[in-house]
C-alpha cells in the first residue's frame, strides 16, 4: 500500500473509535483565500454522536453554557486525535438542528464526510497541504491575589463595550492592546510566560506551554490569562483560569486543561462569552461574504 494512502486510509475507523469512547473532534472556521488578517484560529470541541454515508453528526460546540451556532454552508477545518496522532480534514456544515435529532434536546450539527484526511505534526502547529490552523498566542501570569482581578476585568469590559458601540477602532492593535493590557492595570501576579490556545471547551480552555515554563505553570492553581482575537474582536479576552490538569506531550510541550473562574467577578463571564461568540460569528460572516462575492 502506498505510504500516502496508509497514513489516512483508516480515518473512518478512527472516527468510529472516537464515537465509541464518547470522544470529540475539534472544529475551526476555515479561512477563505487571501484572508491574511486573521491572527488565530479558535478550535472548539464537539462530541461525535453518529457517522454514516450521509455525514458526521456532532454536538454543537458550547462555550461557558452558550451554544455556538454553525450556519449551513460554512466551511470548517476539523481535527481528530487518537493518542499522539493528529489528523486534519476539511468539512462543511450540511444541517443545523437547534433541538437535535435525538432525545437529549441539545443542538447538533451534521458535517460532510471528508474527501481527504491528512496527518499533521503538532510541533509545527497544525498545517497540511489542504488546511492549516494558526493557534492564538496566550499570555499567562500566576495569580497571587484573586481579588485584584476586578479592576482589570472592569476596564476590559469598558473597552469591549466601546468596541461594540463603534467607538473603538484599531487603537487596541496599534497601541499593542493598551488599556486592560497596561502593566499597571494587571492584577497582583507573578512573572508572565507565553502559551498557545489549543482549544475551547464548554467551560474553559486547553493551552500548551513550552517545557521551559513547566515550573511557572506548576507554581499556582490560578492564572490570569489574556489572548487576542483580532481582527474580529480588537479587545483581548482577559480572565482568571484555574489549572485542572496537565501533562507532557510527545513534543515536550506541556498541555494544560484550564477552567474559567469568575468567582471574584461573576459579571465578567458574560463579557468573555460575548467576545468569543462575536469572534466566531465574524469569521463565519467573513467567509460567507467571500463565498457570495
Amino acid at each position: 500500500m502506498p505510504a500516502n494512502r496508509s497514513r489516512t486510509a483508516g480515518w473512518r475507523q478512527c472516527l468510529a473509535q472516537i464515537k465509541q469512547r464518547g470522544g470529540s473532534i475539534e472544529l475551526a472556521i476555515a479561512r477563505t483565500e487571501g484572508n491574511d488578517m486573521v491572527s488565530g484560529d479558535l478550535l472548539v470541541r464537539c462530541r461525535v454522536i453518529a457517522m454514516d454515508d450521509q455525514g458526521l453528526l456532532v454536538e454543537a460546540p458550547v462555550t461557558l453554557g452558550r451554544t455556538i451556532e454553525i450556519p449551513v454552508g460554512v466551511d470548517l477545518v476539523a481535527m481528530m486525535s487518537i493518542g499522539q496522532n493528529r489528523w486534519l480534514f476539511r468539512t462543511r456544515c450540511k444541517s443545523w438542528y437547534p433541538q437535535g435529532v435525538g432525545s437529549e434536546g441539545r443542538a447538533e450539527v451534521q458535517l460532510s464526510l471528508p474527501e481527504r484526511v491528512e496527518r499533521c505534526q503538532r510541533r509545527r502547529d497544525y498545517r497540511v497541504e489542504t488546511a492549516s490552523l494558526d493557534l492564538p498566542s496566550v499570555q499567562m501570569w500566576p495569580l497571587l491575589d484573586p481579588s485584584t482581578v476586578v479592576l482589570a476585568e472592569r476596564v476590559n469590559e469598558a473597552e469591549f463595550l466601546k468596541e461594540l458601540d463603534g467607538q473603538c477602532e484599531d487603537w487596541c492593535i496599534a497601541d499593542d492592546l493598551r488599556g486592560c493590557c497596561d502593566e499597571e492595570l494587571l492584577p497582583e501576579v507573578g512573572p508572565g510566560f507565553p502559551g498557545k490556545l489549543v482549544n475551547l471547551g464548554g467551560g474553559g480552555v486547553g493551552l500548551t506551554v513550552e517545557d521551559d515554563y513547566a515550573g511557572s505553570l506548576g507554581s499556582r492553581s490560578l492564572f490570569w490569562i489574556r489572548f487576542g482575537l483580532p481582527p474580529m474582536v480588537t479587545t483581548p479576552v482577559c480572565a482568571t483560569a484555574r489549572l485542572v490538569h496537565s501533562h507532557m506531550q510527545s513534543d515536550r510541550k506541556i498541555y494544560a486543561g484550564m477552567t474559567f473562574d469568575f468567582s471574584a467577578n461573576p459579571a465578567h463571564k458574560r463579557i468573555v462569552v460575548k467576545q468569543i461568540l462575536r469572534a466566531i460569528a465574524c469569521q463565519q460572516k467573513m467567509q460567507m461574504s467571500r463565498q457570495a462575492g
